[in-house]
Order: C-alpha cells, then structure tokens, then sequence
C-alpha cells in the first residue's frame, strides 16, 4: 500500500511539474493545430440554390507537434452562412480551449467552392491566462468527412504576446 501512495504522490508532483512547463508560451510564434469537429447546422431554404443559416460545432484540437499550445483541447465555434450554387461564404466565431482551461478566441470567415471545403482567414482576437493579451492571425481549412456532420479542420495561427 505504501508503494501505491508514493507513485500517486510522485504522479501527481510530476503533473504539477507538466503543467507549469505547460503555461510558458513564447511572446511570438506559430500554433499549428487539427481538429475533429461534430457540425450542428440550422439550414433554411431562401430560394431556387440558395440557402442561408447557422449553426454551431464542438470538438477536440491537436496541435500538430504532438504537444505545445491548444493541444487537447475542446474547441466551440458558433457560425452563420450563405450558400448559393456550388459556394457558400461562412463568417463565425471560436473559442480554443487547453488542458490548463486558458481559452484563446477567433474572429474567422471563409468560403467554399464545390467539394473542396472551406477555407479562409482568422484573426485572435483575445485569451485567458497563458494567451491573455494574445494578438495574431491565420488561416484554416476545413473539410466534411462524415455523414452525420463530420467536420476535420486544419489551422495555423501566427500570434504575438505583449
């Protein structure tokens, strides 16, 4: 019983330690990040082609390195669209979260074309804790792979810190 304790206290300790590692952020940089999303969408028909509505989509982010900034993260975003044809221009807001529950949020917009996905720009436009204060900006591109609102995004943001 006593090994037990002493290896949930030198886990413990060792967490600790990860997590204070975890919060240094340097002042300037580039988060690469993929996420798996589930797509909730609001859609109304406003025409012959046309349709607009909006919606909202959680999930998880990774980042790309396999540790680092927003990795293992929930991610929300909440959106609104409109789609014509064969295109569709999106415009939405996220909010990236990480292990330490410091938040990093998004101004985006996008538009698609066929069966390419959407694509587009964001901007930060604000954090919590190890992001406060956080300025920057990036691309994404999305892609549905699921029939019941499957959704993988790829993201690269380029940030500065005061």
């Amino acid at each position: 019983m006593t090994n037990k304790r002493a290896l949930a206290v030198a886990l413990g300790l060792a967490s600790l330690c990860t997590s204070t590692v975890a919060e240094q952020l340097p002042k300037s940089g580039i988060i690469k990040v993929h996420t798996g999303f589930k797509v909730s969408p609001d859609v109304t028909e406003v025409g012959e082609k046309r349709m607009q509505g909006h919606g909202s989509s959680v999930g998880v982010s990774f980042n790309d390195s396999g540790s680092g900034p927003l990795h293992a993260g929930p991610i929300s975003c909440f959106w609104a669209f409109f789609a014509s044809d064969n295109s569709s221009k999106v415009k939405g807001y996220c909010a990236f979260g990480d292990a330490d529950s410091d938040r990093l949020y998004t101004d985006w917009s996008g538009a698609s074309s066929g069966s390419e996905g959407t694509a587009g720009r964001m901007e930060i436009v604000g954090g919590t804790g190890k992001y406060s204060g956080i300025q920057g900006d990036g691309q994404f591109k999305c892609q549905m792979v699921g029939p019941n609102g499957q959704e993988t995004c790829m993201a690269q943001l380029n940030y500065r810190l005061p």
